[in-house]
């Protein structure tokens, strides 16, 4: 009995250390016209949008609603990268 629990708990172990259930976040840059505003931003993205293109399609629609435009994902990380970047981003530190 115990031999075949192994091969469960091995893969259970395996799926909880997995990035798929890992928080991912990303730095962005983005603008406004009339008058012409930029900000960089950072914002906590879905798991299914853990890359530059899912990113941009999960951020921009957020973006727009809040009357700005993407203009680039300048990098995708985990939790271990807030801290430096918080200060940088200012009141668009997750606020979008």
């Amino acid at each position: 009995m115990k031999a075949t629990l192994l091969p469960l708990a091995f893969g259970l172990a395996l799926a909880a250390a997995s990035p798929a259930g890992a928080a991912c976040y990303t730095d962005y840059k983005a603008k406004q016209d009339n008058p012409l505003q930029l900000h960089y931003g950072v914002a906590e993205l879905p798991d299914n949008a853990c890359s530059p293109q899912a990113a941009a399609r999960a951020l921009a629609p957020r973006l727009a609603r809040g009357g700005w435009t993407l203009l680039n994902i300048l990098s995708i990380f985990g939790p271990e990268g807030l801290d430096q970047r918080k200060a940088s981003a200012g009141q668009y530190f997750l606020r979008y």
